[in-house]
């Protein structure tokens, strides 16, 4: 908390003012973003071909990630799990399932596993990106067409009777 406080030019005991704790502090700055998040992305074009849909809803994701990625990896050291999980939820995490039932309905993305799966397969799959950005294996410029690729190939109908017959 002293580095944190240090960092935006407050005392300790101002920022312990308003958060008793790191995890607090990181979850109300994680909250912020996400909503601000929200908002970026609100306007992203979801129509047409299901795959050019998700590729700009990748994209843009990315842009967003890609500004708060240290954001991220340090709300994952400092929070359980299922709070960084929740925090995802409404409108960002809506506006994906949104796009995955449709493209499932219309045949363009594989049916046999749950849009709940597949959802948490894209977080999965962004945060990792992010990390991977942080550690320096990944660039921010590959990220995206790395991601996109990776869940184009999850997300694709006849994945699951590709991984069927092994």
């Amino acid at each position: 908390m002293a580095d944190i406080a240090a960092a935006a030019g407050l005392g300790r005991v101002t920022v312990y003012g308003h958060f008793a704790s790191r995890a607090l502090l990181v979850e109300a700055v994680v909250q912020r973003a996400l909503t601000a998040a929200d908002a970026a992305l609100a306007d992203v074009d979801l129509t047409g071909d299901a795959a050019g849909a998700f590729e700009r809803l990748v994209e843009a994701t990315w842009q967003v990630t890609s500004r708060t990625g240290r954001l991220l990896v340090a709300a994952e050291k400092a929070l359980p799990a299922e709070t960084v999980r929740a925090a995802h939820q409404g409108g960002l995490e809506d506006r994906v399932r949104g796009l995955l039932a449709a493209a499932q309905r219309d045949g363009a993305v594989r049916a046999d596993l749950s849009v709940d799966w597949l959802t948490a397969v894209l977080h999965a799959v962004l945060h990792t990106a992010a990390t991977e950005v942080d550690a320096g294996r990944l660039t921010a410029q590959d990220a995206p067409s790395t991601i996109t690729r990776t869940m184009l190939a999850v997300l694709a109908p006849d994945s699951g009777a590709r991984g069927a017959r092994r």
